[in-house]
């Protein structure tokens, strides 16, 4: 493109911007805030609870762990064949 001319996209987007801009609800910037806290109130809530869950599925895995003692092999249940004397 040449220097003195323009994309006619540009052109446009430049004629919207220009132009008059609506007119927005007074109270936008409160009602923002409200909803913002809201939603961090949420997600700390939602967090709390996955740590919580979280930390109750280790404590009960360390507890099986503990009363199960998986790393240990079961002792064997086959007895040799008894030979007559």
């Amino acid at each position: 493109m040449s220097a003195g001319r323009r994309d006619p996209r540009e052109e446009q987007v430049r004629r919207m911007l220009d132009g008059p801009h609506p007119a927005l609800p007074p109270d936008l910037a409160a009602w923002a805030v409200l909803r913002g806290g809201r939603r961090l109130r949420r997600r700390r809530a939602v967090r709390r609870t996955a740590g919580l869950l979280l930390a109750l599925a280790l404590s009960a895995l360390l507890v099986w762990a503990g009363v199960e003692q998986p790393w240990e092999s079961e002792p064997a249940q086959v007895t040799p064949p008894l030979q007559e004397w």
